[in-house]
């Protein structure tokens, strides 16, 4: 996993972010987005649940606060695939949008990776669907990574 290079919210800041949702502010939804802003991947649950382990959370407890999360918006949850569900921070931008980026699944390891928002450019031609041409889409990119390449 690697680690972020953005900015850390505060342990205030990750408090004030969940009950501004409506939700409460628990120890368990804290450790989540704590431990989420510090990589730069989507996880699994699996992976987030073995993060937070050590924490005497466990495996239901942390996958009802995954879904409570994604549900208020805090979290985006993807499936790649493969039948798993990632979970990553919401990216916002500059004007308080949600920023879209495209993501890199190996084929071979299952590794993923957020790719930059401006590695992929989708060209909309007339035929396509409007969500295409507005580019509201989600951009997956399946490979090989460097390591099985």
């Amino acid at each position: 996993m690697k680690s972020s290079q953005r900015s850390h919210a505060s342990m205030g800041e990750i408090r004030d972010s969940i009950r501004t949702t409506g939700l409460r502010s628990t120890m368990p939804r804290i450790a989540v987005l704590s431990y989420l802003q510090t990589v730069t991947t989507p996880l699994s649950h699996a992976e987030i649940f073995d993060a937070l382990e050590e924490q005497g959370f466990d495996r239901a407890t942390i996958y009802r606060n995954l879904v409570d999360l994604t549900d208020v918006g805090l979290l985006i949850r993807t499936d790649f695939g493969d039948h798993v569900w990632r979970f990553e921070l919401r990216r916002v931008g500059r004007d308080e949008q949600q920023t879209e980026h495209p993501h890199f699944m190996c084929s071979d390891c299952g590794e993923v990776a957020c790719l930059p928002e401006m590695s992929v450019r989708i060209q909309p031609a007339a035929e396509v669907p409007r969500s295409v041409r507005s580019q509201q889409v989600e951009v997956q990119l399946k490979g090989l990574c460097d390591r099985c390449a």
